[in-house]
């Protein structure tokens, strides 16, 4: 399974943006996707995850205002965002014994 993300940008706070997440490969395998962010000094966190039935979960700190969705590729729709988010993002994917990640995507949130 190979990953390709894209999306990321320079924001101001507030604005929205997405995140797509493209999967190649054996994409028949993968039980579920995700998005993990890493801020710089921090360890990777989970943003959010959708499975393979469409089961979600998000951060505590993302909760109402970013949205995982599937339709083919992955998407994370980032509404209000915040200078907290700035982030390098990351997509993972998770078979039944592996998972992958693609290279990340940048997003800077300004205030």
């Amino acid at each position: 399974v190979q990953l390709q993300a894209s999306g990321g940008g320079l924001m101001q706070a507030g604005e929205s943006l997405r995140l797509s997440c493209v999967a190649s490969g054996i994409i028949s395998s993968i039980n579920a996707m995700g998005w993990y962010r890493q801020a710089p000094g921090k360890q990777r966190e989970l943003v959010a995850r959708i499975t393979r039935s469409g089961s979600t979960n998000y951060a505590d700190s993302v909760k109402g205002r970013f949205t995982i969705s599937r339709n083919g590729a992955v998407y994370l729709q980032m509404n209000s965002l915040k200078p907290e988010a700035t982030a390098v993002y990351y997509c993972k994917s998770e078979t039944y014994d592996t998972v992958y990640w693609g290279k990340g995507t940048l997003v800077t949130v300004s205030s």
